[in-house]
């Protein structure tokens, strides 16, 4: 499709959501491998072709604000701020993953970038953002909490709770429904009743927006606005991306419920192949700028191929065992 250029664009921003885009892109796509080669033990939830939610959402946050992420959260992680040395390392198992090699893909969490954690429950995350928000009210600082999840998310009881709670203590959080269109491997639509997420999220007060979720720029100004907004104390708000999964649900799903032509349709609406356009005259800054990416990548792949696993004695760090009644329990 032919992008249609915005008047006054921003080229330098636009440059650094491209890059920032062909990052993710780059690491979901050594992730992948690194399932195939059996170096990945467990699933990998690929986010190709949602980066632009990531990338707008997360260029209006400052560092100390926090972050909640899905069990598809590579990409939110990293438009964060996180070492994706770190989480390649995290993902493969081994010493200096930013989890110490012991959560994976679904639990990656950098608290130095306010990356509260990935979840692989689904909506789980919404009332802990809900909590972390409420903890930022009550010591009178100044962070915005963002919580993002999927559609499938928003069948679930944490959805109404956490919205709720937000609401009615006017918490400082912007929760984002990275809308794909499926729950897993179900059209969400087959089984969501009435008008959908935003309107679940009026009903509770919250202002909510809707969102051409392939759009960079569209993603980065409405986040913008809605998270200025929660800075300014007006409460808790709403934005509803419109995206979707260009891969299975899973690295080892082929998607063979979704027809090929459907999904050959929205792989002209890359988030990435858009952004390209409206900048086509700058070819060979693209061309530069996704070469870096992926080279950052592949180099993060190699250095955690060749980190050495945590030693056997560590098992047991970490591990919250007080209060336990019972003697030597570990």
């Amino acid at each position: 499709m032919k992008e249609r250029v915005p008047p006054n664009l921003d080229v330098k921003r636009l440059c650094e959501h491209y890059l920032l885009m062909c990052r993710i892109r780059a690491f979901e796509e050594m992730a992948l491998e690194g399932l195939n080669e059996k170096i990945v033990l467990g699933a990998i939830h690929p986010s190709i072709g949602q980066e632009a939610v990531a990338a707008g959402v997360c260029a209006n946050l400052h560092r100390d604000d926090v972050l909640l992420s899905t069990h598809r959260g590579h990409g939110h992680t990293l438009a964060k701020g996180a070492d994706p040395f770190a989480m390649m390392r995290e993902l493969f198992g081994r010493e200096g993953g930013c989890c110490g090699g012991k959560g994976g893909s679904m639990h990656i969490a950098d608290f130095s970038v306010g990356m509260l954690g990935a979840n692989g429950v689904v909506a789980a995350n919404i009332v802990i953002a809900a909590g972390a928000a409420h903890a930022i009210k009550l010591k009178r600082e100044k962070k915005v909490v963002c919580c993002i999840f999927g559609d499938g998310a928003t069948n679930r009881g944490p959805f109404f709770e956490g919205l709720n709670w937000a609401a009615v203590f006017k918490l400082p959080v912007l929760f984002v429904c990275e809308d794909n269109g499926f729950a897993a491997m179900t059209r969400t639509r087959t089984m969501t009743a009435g008008e959908g997420p935003s309107a679940r999220a009026r009903s509770f007060g919250l202002t909510a927006v809707e969102v051409d979720g392939n759009d960079v720029l569209a993603v980065d100004a409405a986040a913008r606005e809605l998270i200025e907004a929660i800075r300014r104390g007006e409460g808790p708000c709403f934005l509803h991306a419109h995206t979707y999964r260009l891969t299975g649900h899973t690295g080892a799903d082929p998607a063979l419920y979704r027809p090929k032509e459907e999904v050959e349709e929205r792989w002209r609406l890359d988030p990435i192949g858009r952004a390209a356009a409206l900048i086509e005259h700058e070819a060979e800054i693209l061309k530069r700028l996704k070469e870096q990416a992926f080279a950052e990548m592949h180099e993060a792949y190699e250095a955690a191929k060749a980190s050495p696993f945590p030693p056997v004695e560590r098992a047991f760090e970490d591990v919250q065992d007080l209060g336990d009644p019972r003697k030597g329990a570990f």
